[in-house]
């Protein structure tokens, strides 16, 4: 459990793996998704803005929590969607690594504009066992999200290959800079500056494994289609992970309604 108030254990069953190679194929069932959106309203809406903040803001400043959260949560279209997708990424890279604690920004806390998507790489975590010891088993876990909900024209597989290729290069390095320097002034829960620095500065540490994930979140009724764009062979450098998500558009609305209900 995180600060999200959330128990990844639950989760686990949400993500079934059909293959795993040469990408992993994920086929939730209405059934699943029935599942998570039954326990997805809190851990949504504090992704966004912890019950401290929230509260303080309502009372400094004589508002609803209602209006404070509108504040903070996107609206509908697609930076929702993408929002969703990398939520989602959030949280099947943390039931992948359960029992194990995986320990990630809630990047979405830090928007400057909430009509935009966040900055830097989509979804970053840290395992670190033996915290706040440095070791060998330390890791970085990164993925890249793309997310197709309608028909219009795009290509998530190829576009999450894409973008994850930035992360390798440089884009992981410069997120986990930014973290710390949002770290000197705003609470990133979890994730502080000593865990930070320990990943920063490299050198000074035992090797650390990095581990990249592409990683397409497709509505059911497009999967088949897009998996023509998915590559023949598996890469020694990602991982692409498909989710096919039943009902996609309606699935990531009624999340938000109910992050929103949460608080009336």
């Amino acid at each position: 459990m995180d600060d999200l108030g959330f128990d990844f254990i639950n989760a686990v069953q949400w993500f079934p793996h059909e293959q795993e190679q040469p990408y992993v194929l994920v086929r939730m069932t209405t059934q699943q998704v029935a599942l998570l959106e039954a326990a997805i309203a809190e851990p949504l809406r504090r992704c966004y803005i912890t019950d401290d903040v929230l509260h303080a803001a309502a009372d400094r400043h004589g508002l609803t929590l209602s209006d404070v959260l509108a504040s903070k949560l996107p609206d509908a279209g697609a930076t929702m969607a993408g929002d969703f997708g990398e939520v989602l990424g959030y949280f099947y890279q943390s039931a992948k690594e359960y029992p194990g604690a995986a320990i990630g920004p809630k990047k979405w806390r830090l928007k400057q504009d909430r009509t935009k998507p966040a900055p830097k790489s989509d979804v970053v975590h840290f395992i670190m066992p033996h915290r706040p010891a440095a070791s060998a088993d330390d890791q970085v876990l990164c993925a890249e999200v793309k997310v197709k909900s309608t028909g219009a024209p795009s290509d998530p597989i190829g576009s999450a290959i894409t973008d994850c290729a930035k992360d390798r290069t440089s884009r992981l390095a410069s997120t986990l800079v930014w973290l710390r320097e949002r770290a000197i002034t705003e609470d990133l829960g979890d994730v502080d500056i000593p865990l930070l620095n320990r990943f920063i500065n490299a050198v000074d540490y035992p090797p650390a494994a990095l581990r990249y994930r592409a990683v397409a979140v497709i509505c059911e009724n497009f999967v088949t289609a897009e998996l023509n764009n998915a590559p023949a062979t598996a890469s020694d450098e990602y991982t692409l992970v498909v989710i096919s998500v039943p009902n996609l558009h309606t699935t990531y609305n009624a999340a938000f309604a109910a992050a929103r209900a949460s608080v009336l």
